[in-house]
């Protein structure tokens, strides 16, 4: 997602620091400040009693409750495999969609999407596995056994839409997102009607895409990061508000949307418990599938629209995606960084509509 470097993750060290005491996850209290989509939201649920071992899923249990007059969004826990999942959802009839989130970031990332889309679309914003205010089991807990991994998180993304949405649906994606996206798309190709890519991480890091004489070097500095302590000290140097904003000065082409409330965003859920072992897992996650493996094997319409101010996925280079059969058109966004959907919503969010109604003609969906 990046130059060649581990600074190229977008967002990835703008988010995180593992102290246990901010962490405003799920609380015992009955009432906390959960997020802000240009105003505040109040905390109403109960304790949730999640069991992981019957696996009962409270998906439906409305958590906070807007005090804005703009369109209602919810958030709701949704129980996947006895862990916890946060999902944004909003709207009430029309085809669903589900936006994905890029690494480091979560489902606030499309605030700004969010109220338009939902006008005339069941709208789902999921925080993956690992990520936002969902759960984030340690990696070691697994063994030799690799847990966040592309299939991991489209396993979940398919079986949000079996279990919660109980339909098929759209995915729209931004960096990392897109690789979930097509990856779920090609495990359960029944549930997936079309993909938006936003700025679809090129994987640059990965394995194959490494010179030979440099991996040992880069699996050497996987290991030291994910086994030492110099992991920590790395990820807890980033964790700060100067950190993040300047990580995201570098990737928006825009300054001026670099607001605090977006830092406080990426950094916040970065304040869980277990956020520093999981990013320090997915950086050293230099395998698994890249976009170009996946693409030929797609069979629902692709659109890629790419901000052509991304200093960390060079548009020259994600232009060769217009070339697979699934991917229609190919949207260069002028002006614009890495994150289209948050830099330029009002660019955006007529595309994905025409998309979505391209591909939706006659359908009409109550929400469950």
């Amino acid at each position: 997602m990046a130059r060649s470097s581990f600074a190229s993750y977008p967002l990835s060290f703008a988010a995180f620091s593992s102290s246990p005491s901010l962490s405003p996850k799920y609380p015992d209290s009955p009432t906390i400040r959960v997020s802000s989509y240009h105003h505040g939201y109040v905390c109403s649920a109960k304790r949730l009693a999640v069991n992981p071992v019957n696996e009962s899923k409270p998906s439906d249990q409305l958590l906070t409750v807007p005090t804005s007059s703009e369109r209602d969004v919810s958030i709701s826990i949704w129980n996947w495999r006895g862990y916890r999942i946060r999902y944004l959802s909003s709207g009430k009839s029309g085809p669903a969609l589900i936006l994905i989130h890029g690494f480091g970031a979560n489902s606030d990332h499309w605030r700004k999407n969010i109220s338009f889309l939902s006008k005339t679309n069941r709208v789902y914003s999921i925080d993956l596995i690992g990520y936002g205010y969902s759960e984030k089991p340690n990696p070691r807990e697994f063994g030799a056994n690799s847990f966040y991994t592309f299939e991991t998180w489209a396993a979940q993304l398919n079986e949000f839409c079996a279990d919660v949405v109980k339909d098929d649906a759209f995915f729209i994606c931004n960096s990392i997102g897109g690789v979930v996206g097509l990856q779920a798309a090609i495990m359960e190709p029944q549930i997936c009607k079309g993909i938006f890519l936003l700025n679809i991480s090129l994987r640059r890091l990965h394995i194959k895409k490494q010179p030979w004489y440099g991996r040992p070097f880069i699996k050497s500095f996987q290991s030291l990061l994910r086994n030492t302590e110099i992991g920590k000290v790395f990820y807890n140097a980033v964790a700060t508000k100067e950190s993040v904003k300047s990580i995201l000065y570098q990737c928006y082409h825009d300054k001026s949307a670099v607001t605090d409330e977006l830092v406080n965003i990426i950094l916040q859920p970065g304040l869980d418990p277990g956020a520093a072992a999981v990013f320090l897992e997915f950086i050293c996650y230099s395998g698994g599938p890249l976009p170009e493996d996946l693409l030929p094997k797609v069979k629902c319409p692709v659109v890629v629209a790419w901000g052509e101010k991304d200093p960390w996925e060079p548009i020259e280079l994600g232009k060769a995606y217009a070339n697979f059969e699934a991917v229609e058109d190919f949207i260069a966004l002028p002006n614009v960084g890495h994150c289209p959907q948050d830099e330029a919503p009002d660019l955006v969010n007529p595309l994905i509509q025409s998309f979505v109604e391209r591909h939706s003609q006659g359908t009409i969906v109550d929400s469950p």
